[in-house]
Protein backbone atom coordinates (compact mmCIF):
# COMPACT_ATOMS: atom_id res chain seq x y z
CA UNK A 1 0.00 0.00 0.00
CA UNK A 2 1.40 3.34 -0.90
CA UNK A 3 1.10 5.73 2.11
CA UNK A 4 2.17 9.32 0.65
CA UNK A 5 -0.42 11.18 -0.26
CA UNK A 6 -2.93 9.66 1.97
CA UNK A 7 -5.08 11.57 4.00
CA UNK A 8 -4.70 9.11 7.66
CA UNK A 9 -7.58 10.07 10.89
CA UNK A 10 -5.87 8.81 13.64
CA UNK A 11 -7.54 8.14 17.02
CA UNK A 12 -5.88 8.64 20.28
CA UNK A 13 -3.28 10.78 18.74
CA UNK A 14 -2.40 13.11 21.13
CA UNK A 15 0.57 10.95 22.71
CA UNK A 16 2.00 7.77 22.91
CA UNK A 17 1.67 5.59 19.93
CA UNK A 18 -0.39 7.42 18.40
CA UNK A 19 1.66 10.65 18.06
CA UNK A 20 4.42 8.28 17.15
CA UNK A 21 2.46 7.12 14.24
CA UNK A 22 1.49 10.87 13.00
CA UNK A 23 5.08 11.84 13.14
CA UNK A 24 6.02 8.86 11.15
CA UNK A 25 3.26 9.37 8.32
CA UNK A 26 3.74 12.99 7.97
CA UNK A 27 7.17 12.24 7.59
CA UNK A 28 6.29 9.79 4.62
CA UNK A 29 4.58 12.28 3.26
CA UNK A 30 0.64 11.86 4.36
CA UNK A 31 -1.74 14.17 5.67
CA UNK A 32 -2.90 13.27 9.01
CA UNK A 33 -5.81 14.17 11.17
CA UNK A 34 -5.33 13.45 15.01
CA UNK A 35 -7.61 12.82 17.65
CA UNK A 36 -8.12 12.88 21.65
CA UNK A 37 -10.16 13.66 24.75
CA UNK A 38 -7.39 16.09 25.93
CA UNK A 39 -7.14 19.38 24.19
CA UNK A 40 -3.74 20.31 25.90
CA UNK A 41 -2.35 16.99 24.68
CA UNK A 42 -3.66 17.84 21.08
CA UNK A 43 -2.13 21.39 21.13
CA UNK A 44 1.16 20.43 22.35
CA UNK A 45 0.73 17.98 19.24
CA UNK A 46 0.15 20.78 16.80
CA UNK A 47 3.17 22.89 18.52
CA UNK A 48 5.18 20.12 17.43
CA UNK A 49 4.13 19.04 14.36
CA UNK A 50 2.35 21.94 12.48
CA UNK A 51 1.35 20.08 9.74
CA UNK A 52 -1.09 18.26 11.72
CA UNK A 53 -4.80 18.63 11.67
CA UNK A 54 -6.23 18.17 15.37
CA UNK A 55 -10.07 17.54 16.71
CA UNK A 56 -10.92 17.35 20.10
CA UNK A 57 -13.13 13.72 19.96
CA UNK A 58 -13.94 11.12 22.32
CA UNK A 59 -13.45 7.52 20.97
CA UNK A 60 -16.16 5.63 23.31
CA UNK A 61 -18.66 8.49 22.57
CA UNK A 62 -21.37 8.45 20.29
CA UNK A 63 -22.24 12.39 19.95
CA UNK A 64 -18.25 12.76 19.55
CA UNK A 65 -18.24 9.93 16.70
CA UNK A 66 -20.89 12.11 14.49
CA UNK A 67 -19.63 15.42 14.91
CA UNK A 68 -15.99 14.04 14.23
CA UNK A 69 -17.39 12.56 10.77
CA UNK A 70 -18.81 15.75 9.83
CA UNK A 71 -15.70 17.24 10.72
CA UNK A 72 -13.13 15.13 8.32
CA UNK A 73 -15.87 15.58 5.17
CA UNK A 74 -15.68 19.24 5.30
CA UNK A 75 -11.99 18.79 5.66
CA UNK A 76 -12.18 16.66 2.39
CA UNK A 77 -12.30 13.16 4.03
CA UNK A 78 -9.68 10.21 4.44
CA UNK A 79 -8.12 7.53 2.90
CA UNK A 80 -7.06 5.26 5.90
CA UNK A 81 -9.32 5.50 9.55
CA UNK A 82 -6.54 3.93 12.10
CA UNK A 83 -8.46 2.94 15.23
CA UNK A 84 -5.51 3.53 17.79
CA UNK A 85 -7.17 4.85 20.36
CA UNK A 86 -7.48 2.72 23.82
CA UNK A 87 -8.06 2.10 27.40
CA UNK A 88 -6.73 -0.60 30.04
CA UNK A 89 -8.41 0.10 33.10
CA UNK A 90 -5.51 -0.52 36.25
CA UNK A 91 -6.59 -3.96 37.81
CA UNK A 92 -5.64 -2.62 41.03
CA UNK A 93 -8.46 -2.78 43.94
CA UNK A 94 -10.74 -4.15 41.12
CA UNK A 95 -12.30 -6.81 43.04
CA UNK A 96 -14.32 -9.82 40.39
CA UNK A 97 -17.80 -9.29 40.78
CA UNK A 98 -17.96 -5.51 42.03
CA UNK A 99 -19.39 -2.61 40.88
CA UNK A 100 -16.12 -0.90 40.14
CA UNK A 101 -15.13 -4.34 38.08
CA UNK A 102 -18.00 -3.92 36.02
CA UNK A 103 -17.73 -0.31 35.25
CA UNK A 104 -14.12 -0.82 34.02
CA UNK A 105 -15.41 -3.65 31.45
CA UNK A 106 -18.02 -1.43 30.09
CA UNK A 107 -15.60 1.50 29.95
CA UNK A 108 -12.78 -0.82 28.17
CA UNK A 109 -15.80 -2.30 25.84
CA UNK A 110 -17.21 1.07 24.90
CA UNK A 111 -13.67 2.15 23.69
CA UNK A 112 -11.77 -0.57 22.49
CA UNK A 113 -14.14 -2.13 20.67
CA UNK A 114 -17.92 -0.60 20.17
CA UNK A 115 -16.12 2.69 19.58
CA UNK A 116 -14.49 1.20 16.47
CA UNK A 117 -17.10 -1.14 15.20
CA UNK A 118 -19.29 2.66 15.37
CA UNK A 119 -16.37 4.90 13.46
CA UNK A 120 -15.73 2.05 10.86
CA UNK A 121 -19.51 2.14 10.56
CA UNK A 122 -19.85 6.22 9.83
CA UNK A 123 -16.46 6.18 7.63
CA UNK A 124 -16.83 3.62 5.62
CA UNK A 125 -19.14 4.20 2.36
CA UNK A 126 -16.47 7.13 2.27
CA UNK A 127 -13.38 4.77 2.27
CA UNK A 128 -15.10 2.79 -0.21
CA UNK A 129 -15.39 6.04 -2.57
CA UNK A 130 -11.38 5.86 -2.50
CA UNK A 131 -9.53 4.41 -5.16
CA UNK A 132 -6.99 2.57 -2.56
CA UNK A 133 -8.23 3.01 0.81
CA UNK A 134 -7.50 1.06 4.49
CA UNK A 135 -9.12 0.46 8.21
CA UNK A 136 -6.37 -0.29 10.85
CA UNK A 137 -7.60 -1.70 13.98
CA UNK A 138 -5.54 -2.13 17.46
CA UNK A 139 -5.98 -5.42 18.94
CA UNK A 140 -2.99 -6.45 21.20
CA UNK A 141 -0.96 -9.29 21.98
CA UNK A 142 -3.57 -10.30 24.72
CA UNK A 143 -6.02 -11.54 22.09
CA UNK A 144 -3.85 -13.93 21.47
CA UNK A 145 -2.81 -15.16 25.14
CA UNK A 146 -5.19 -13.42 27.82
CA UNK A 147 -3.92 -11.83 30.99
CA UNK A 148 -5.54 -13.02 34.39
CA UNK A 149 -5.11 -9.54 35.78
CA UNK A 150 -6.78 -7.61 32.74
CA UNK A 151 -9.32 -10.66 31.98
CA UNK A 152 -11.60 -7.50 30.64
CA UNK A 153 -9.34 -5.59 28.97
CA UNK A 154 -7.88 -8.88 26.94
CA UNK A 155 -11.55 -9.73 25.89
CA UNK A 156 -12.27 -6.15 25.05
CA UNK A 157 -9.17 -6.41 22.29
CA UNK A 158 -10.57 -10.42 21.58
CA UNK A 159 -13.69 -9.07 20.31
CA UNK A 160 -12.10 -6.55 18.16
CA UNK A 161 -9.49 -9.16 16.69
CA UNK A 162 -12.35 -11.58 15.78
CA UNK A 163 -14.33 -8.86 14.41
CA UNK A 164 -11.35 -7.38 12.44
CA UNK A 165 -10.92 -10.80 10.67
CA UNK A 166 -15.06 -10.86 9.86
CA UNK A 167 -15.00 -7.64 8.79
CA UNK A 168 -11.89 -7.94 6.48
CA UNK A 169 -13.87 -11.21 5.00
CA UNK A 170 -17.09 -9.88 4.61
CA UNK A 171 -15.48 -6.59 2.59
CA UNK A 172 -13.59 -9.30 0.07
CA UNK A 173 -16.77 -11.05 -0.40
CA UNK A 174 -17.87 -7.86 -1.21
CA UNK A 175 -15.18 -7.07 -3.58
CA UNK A 176 -14.29 -4.11 -1.78
CA UNK A 177 -11.51 -2.03 -2.20
CA UNK A 178 -11.13 -1.48 1.43
CA UNK A 179 -8.23 -2.86 3.70
CA UNK A 180 -8.21 -4.15 6.70
CA UNK A 181 -5.38 -4.44 8.85
CA UNK A 182 -5.19 -5.63 11.96
CA UNK A 183 -2.05 -4.65 14.00
CA UNK A 184 -0.97 -6.80 17.40
CA UNK A 185 1.17 -4.69 19.72
CA UNK A 186 3.30 -6.68 22.82
CA UNK A 187 3.62 -4.08 25.66
CA UNK A 188 4.48 -0.65 24.78
CA UNK A 189 6.62 1.93 26.76
CA UNK A 190 3.39 4.30 27.07
CA UNK A 191 2.21 6.45 30.16
CA UNK A 192 -0.52 3.40 30.12
CA UNK A 193 1.58 0.94 31.71
CA UNK A 194 4.77 3.71 33.15
CA UNK A 195 4.50 1.36 36.29
CA UNK A 196 5.50 -1.80 34.83
CA UNK A 197 8.71 -2.88 34.61
CA UNK A 198 7.95 -5.55 31.84
CA UNK A 199 10.42 -5.38 28.76
CA UNK A 200 8.39 -3.15 26.44
CA UNK A 201 9.06 -2.11 22.91
CA UNK A 202 9.28 1.93 21.96
CA UNK A 203 6.49 3.40 20.12
CA UNK A 204 8.91 4.30 17.35
CA UNK A 205 9.91 0.50 17.02
CA UNK A 206 6.02 -0.38 16.91
CA UNK A 207 5.20 2.32 14.34
CA UNK A 208 8.04 1.04 11.85
CA UNK A 209 6.98 -2.22 12.28
CA UNK A 210 3.28 -1.21 11.61
CA UNK A 211 4.45 0.76 8.45
CA UNK A 212 6.55 -1.74 6.89
CA UNK A 213 3.32 -4.41 7.13
CA UNK A 214 0.99 -1.74 5.82
CA UNK A 215 3.31 -1.12 2.64
CA UNK A 216 3.46 -4.59 2.21
CA UNK A 217 -0.34 -5.56 2.17
CA UNK A 218 0.38 -7.77 5.27
CA UNK A 219 -2.84 -7.45 6.83
CA UNK A 220 -2.03 -9.26 10.31
CA UNK A 221 1.04 -7.46 11.80
CA UNK A 222 2.58 -8.60 14.92
CA UNK A 223 5.62 -6.54 16.19
CA UNK A 224 8.26 -7.86 19.25
CA UNK A 225 7.26 -10.32 21.31
CA UNK A 226 3.53 -10.51 19.82
CA UNK A 227 5.25 -12.92 16.69
CA UNK A 228 6.55 -15.01 19.41
CA UNK A 229 3.16 -15.36 21.55
CA UNK A 230 1.52 -16.29 18.16
CA UNK A 231 3.94 -19.27 17.49
CA UNK A 232 4.42 -20.39 20.48
CA UNK A 233 0.75 -20.54 21.65
CA UNK A 234 0.32 -22.38 18.26
CA UNK A 235 2.33 -25.38 19.54
CA UNK A 236 2.78 -25.01 23.19
CA UNK A 237 -0.09 -22.90 24.21
CA UNK A 238 -0.31 -23.73 28.13
CA UNK A 239 3.28 -22.95 28.33
CA UNK A 240 2.21 -19.33 26.14
CA UNK A 241 -0.33 -18.93 29.11
CA UNK A 242 2.52 -19.29 31.91
CA UNK A 243 4.60 -16.72 29.94
CA UNK A 244 2.03 -13.77 29.82
CA UNK A 245 0.52 -14.94 32.99
CA UNK A 246 3.93 -15.80 35.28
CA UNK A 247 3.24 -16.97 39.59
CA UNK A 248 4.56 -13.57 40.60
CA UNK A 249 0.85 -12.55 39.65
CA UNK A 250 -0.58 -14.67 42.54
CA UNK A 251 -0.04 -11.79 44.95
CA UNK A 252 -1.55 -9.68 42.65
CA UNK A 253 -4.76 -10.92 42.36
CA UNK A 254 -4.84 -11.51 45.97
Amino acid sequence: MNLKGKAILITGGGSGIGLEAAKQFLQIGAKVIITGRNQDKLAAAKIAYPTLTTIQSDAGNEADAYTLFEKVSELGGIDILYNNAGVGVPPKNLGIASDDHFKGAEYELQVNYLGVIRLNNLFIEMLKSRKESAIINTTSILSIVPSLVEATYSASKSALAFYTKSLRGHLEILGSNVKVFELLPPLVDTDMVADRADKKISPDQLVKGLIKGLEKNQYTIRVGDSKLIYVFNRFFPKLTFGLINPRKINSTLR
